[in-house]
């Protein structure tokens, strides 16, 4: 059998999302039949100040809240400013681009194909996962995280 290569793609906004449209754009992209992976990138929204005189101290944010998607509760880690996508074919994203479309109605977005996600496994994946790692798990998660990926059941 040989290795398939799946197109990848990342909506890209004009600025970040707060949680209501990050809902609003993961249950839309979930409908969508064809999404392999996804992957959240933003600021990370720890729970306690990092660094710093105030280190330790409760970090209340506004935009770190628990989303719905799909039948799953998901807390919010990050900021979302861009989605990154991996998609079974190039046929998928004028789907994608359709179903996404009335999430934006106030700012623009657009859909960039490219490669962003890992497909092989690195040296600190072969540390932390050792010999034996899921490449369908490559990429996913922050390889320092003590969290492990949300994994979500879309439309096969």
């Amino acid at each position: 059998m040989t290795e398939a290569t799946f197109p990848q793609c990342r909506i890209v906004t004009e600025r970040l999302l707060n949680p209501d449209t990050t809902e609003r754009l993961l249950n839309k992209v979930v409908s969508v039949a064809g999404v392999r992976r996804m992957v959240l990138n933003g600021p990370r929204l720890p729970l306690t100040v990092p660094y710093g005189p105030s280190k330790g101290i409760d970090n209340p944010h506004p935009m770190r809240k628990t989303i719905r998607v799909g039948d799953q509760e998901i807390p919010l880690q990050v900021h979302v400013g861009t989605v990154l996508l991996e998609i079974e074919s190039r046929d998928v994203i004028p789907a994608l681009k359709a179903a996404i479309e009335p999430v934006f109605p106030d700012f623009t977005f657009y859909i960039q194909e490219g490669r962003y996600m890992k497909t092989e496994p690195s040296l600190v994946d072969y540390c932390k996962y050792g010999p034996n790692a899921d490449k369908e798990m490559l990429g996913l998660s922050d390889p320092s995280s003590k969290s492990k990926p949300i994994i979500l059941q879309g439309i096969k």
